[in-house]
């Protein structure tokens, strides 16, 4: 289990919240993007990026010049969420409606990773987790396309991951209220592909 702290003490609904590292992993290798939120010249900013985890971290990438990365790269603090949603929760009153989610909340210091190797390696885990085995039919990339291309790395240390799944839970009044309620499932799915006309002119 993680380490409990103050950031990641559940004061709300403690039953959905989980220190589970298995858990935590499992939610972060599922989503595709997460949000990084940190504070910029005092003001508070969000940016949604791309994730993928390699072990007991969460990595990241981006230019050398982008703000997001030169920000995580010099030490800020950080915030990282994702969130899964499973279904929309429709109960019989207003109140009561929800939704059935699955999410990871991740605080600390990213560090850079500057090893040509370890960089490429990394880069070998995102195209797997998005497109198992494709990896070895792409060209790799270059030293001079891994110099311009920041890696972060953020321990995961300090979070916590918060579930809901179920039904309603109305109250007991207004059981007999007549109006269809239960939950709508939402998917993530990948459709067809779709081909690139530059490459099937080419060949």
């Amino acid at each position: 289990m993680l380490a409990r702290t103050d950031r990641t003490t559940f004061r709300q609904r403690p039953h959905r919240g989980s220190l589970d590292p298995e858990i935590i992993a499992a939610i972060l290798d599922e989503a595709l993007t997460c949000t990084i939120a940190f504070v910029d010249e005092g003001r508070p900013v969000s940016m949604p990026t791309t994730h993928w985890r390699v072990g007991d971290r969460v990595l990241f990438h981006g230019a050398m010049g982008s703000r997001l990365a030169k920000t995580m790269a010099a030490g800020a603090e950080l915030c990282v969420t994702v969130t899964l949603v499973d279904g929309l929760v429709l109960a019989r009153s207003a109140f009561h409606h929800s939704m059935n989610y699955r999410s990871v909340v991740l605080f600390g210091q990213a560090v850079e990773v500057t090893d040509p190797a370890e960089k490429e390696a990394a880069f070998v885990a995102l195209i797997e987790k998005l497109a198992p085995g494709r990896y070895a039919a792409v060209r790799p990339p270059t030293p001079k396309e891994l110099a311009a291309t920041r890696l972060l790395a953020l321990p995961i240390a300090e979070g916590s991951a918060k579930i809901r799944s179920g039904p309603p839970v109305d109250d007991e009044d207004d059981m007999g209220w007549p109006v269809w309620a239960g939950v709508v499932p939402v998917r993530l799915e990948r459709g067809e592909p779709i081909a690139d006309e530059a490459a099937a002119g080419a060949s």
